[in-house]
């Protein structure tokens, strides 16, 4: 029978689990909290604490709440969040990332600074985290998702460009370069803010890739950082497969390999990938 591994470093990010856990705590004392937002981008994490109580709203929906307790997901939210908690008498349970933070801190001051470069963003355009880090300058930051986007750029000012902190070092460093190849006429810094966590799993997550003949990568539809790490899984083992759960699995794909490695998002749980693996242990022992 094939041996089938799940990758040590795969899961949810430190960030991840701080969020799960206080809704968790929350959710045993009072049975309900609400939550702006998917807690994770995983539909099935997501239905797991929607079966525990937790409520998941949307910005209409927080302006609408009054005198309840709202967690704030890892991912962050701009000023203007805080302050409609503030007039609602809301309640906010932070679990905003630390790195997160620390972003928004570092792109406020800087936006702020009398410097006051231009803003300039490499990620997903809408993306929770990016709107957190477009709101510390007001919304005047401009969003890059790749090196078309560098066309939005004003290069007759000073630019400061800063990462989404899941996004790819490479990604990064062709929007720096293409940046520096159209010659800005002022002051250009190039900030490296992608997550260590998340920039560090790549070489080992290549690694494991290359170690097994089928690869079955665990993410949500909705995981920016899944798309990226499923890319990077299958540019090492092209016979990588983007599951969302075990019923994904198409028995085909076990046939003739002798390793199948189970790997996942920083937004993929861990017990997914269990129940992956004991799924595709019980179709090899069923052959």
């Amino acid at each position: 029978m094939a041996h089938v591994e799940i990758d040590s470093d795969s899961g949810f990010c430190p960030g991840v689990v701080t969020a799960i856990r206080k809704a968790e705590a929350e959710l045993e004392k009072s049975g309900t909290l609400y939550c702006l937002g998917d807690i994770v981008h995983n539909s099935n994490e997501v239905e797991r604490l929607k079966q525990k109580g937790l409520i998941t709203i949307t910005h209409e929906d927080l302006k609408n709440l009054h005198n309840v307790k709202v967690l704030l997901r890892a991912h962050g939210e701009p000023p203007t969040t805080y302050e409609i908690a503030r007039q609602n008498g809301i309640e906010i349970i932070d679990a905003t990332c630390p790195v997160v933070l620390k972003l928004q801190q570092r792109i406020h001051k800087s936006f702020t600074s009398e410097a006051h470069p231009q803003i300039v963003i490499y990620g997903k355009l809408g993306h929770a985290e990016v709107n957190g880090l477009v709101g510390q300058t007001g919304g005047e930051a401009v969003v890059v998702e790749d090196i078309s986007g560098v066309d939005k750029v004003d290069f007759s000012r000073n630019i400061a460009l800063y990462s989404q902190t899941t996004k790819s070092r490479e990604g990064l460093k062709e929007i720096e370069e293409e940046i520096m190849r159209r010659q800005p006429k002022g002051e250009f810094e190039c900030h490296d803010t992608i997550c260590r966590q998340v920039a560090n799993r790549m070489p080992r997550l290549h690694k494991f890739a290359g170690a097994h003949e089928l690869i079955l990568f665990v993410s949500g539809k909705k995981s920016s950082n899944g798309m990226i790490l499923y890319t990077e899984c299958k540019s090492v083992n092209p016979n990588t497969k983007m599951i969302y759960s075990e019923h994904d699995i198409d028995e085909k794909w076990l046939e003739n390999v002798e390793t199948i490695g189970i790997c996942g998002a920083t937004s993929t749980p861990s017990w997914l990938m269990d129940n992956v693996k004991q799924y595709v242990t019980k179709l090899l022992e069923n052959r």
